[in-house]
């Protein structure tokens, strides 16, 4: 069976739709309830053995770099791209680390870290089952291998979370079709997900990785946010109080 070596963490966006919180603080640095959002993530990882760590960042870089000391095994990667392409700049800039590896974004929050445990059987995403109506990208799944990704929702699915495993062979097929659609293609404006959903779907076989929907949450904007740690409220308007 599969064990995950390592980990990618997404950190290098802008977060745009944090504002104004995130015109000072990178997004995974976001206090909630005051703690770091990428705090969970990174413990979470550790108490799962996974301490070979690759954060990758950008914006606001700087602010990333007290994790090194803070956390044993914690190395940065720089995404000069961050503010010209979309996330799969992220995941190019680092994909010398995909194999046996775990890739997740900085800025959501585990509550449980068994979500992150490392055995694995075959790559691909965890998810959460869900039969009523989302946005949110939705898998179809036939005998455990997802044959179908809707970035539009839907119901009756499961719906792709951002923390997904990967085998050493898939991790090198993945490295190199990044490299494709990156360099040669110039393809520089899609998810780094995009490749092994959309532009290669045939080439892959992935599965699903089911959790509950309480077991994470992904903090997508200022209103959320919010929702979240009230003490955010002082924020609305676009101005602090």
């Amino acid at each position: 069976m599969p064990k995950v070596e390592r980990a990618i963490i997404m950190a290098a966006g802008l977060g745009n739709r944090m504002h104004p919180v995130t015109l000072t603080t990178p997004k995974p640095l976001v206090k909630v309830n005051g703690k770091r959002m990428i705090d969970t993530v990174i413990e979470g990882l550790h108490k799962n053995g996974i301490s070979e760590i690759y954060i990758v960042v950008g914006y606001l870089k700087e602010q990333f770099a007290p994790l090194v000391t803070e956390y044993p095994g914690v190395r940065l990667i720089e995404n000069p791209y961050f503010d010209t392409c979309n996330n799969i700049a992220s995941l190019y800039v680092a994909r010398g680390h995909i194999e046996n590896a775990i890739i997740l974004d900085g800025d959501q929050i585990i509550y449980n870290a068994d979500i992150l445990a490392p055995e694995f059987e075959r790559s691909g995403y965890n998810s959460v089952w869900t039969d009523e109506e989302t946005d949110e990208w939705l898998q179809t799944v036939e005998d455990g291998i997802v044959t179908s990704c809707s970035r539009t929702g839907g119901k009756g699915g499961w719906q792709l979370y951002s923390i997904s495993r990967w085998t050493a062979e898939d991790g090198k097929r993945l490295k190199h079709h990044l490299e494709v659609e990156f360099e040669q293609k110039q393809n520089r404006q899609i998810y780094w997900d995009d490749v092994a959903l959309f532009c290669y779907p045939e080439e892959y076989r992935l599965g699903v990785r089911p959790m509950n929907k309480d077991d994470i949450i992904e903090v997508d904007n200022f209103s959320e946010l919010v929702a979240l740690d009230s003490s955010y409220k002082k924020y609305e308007g676009g101005k602090k109080a």
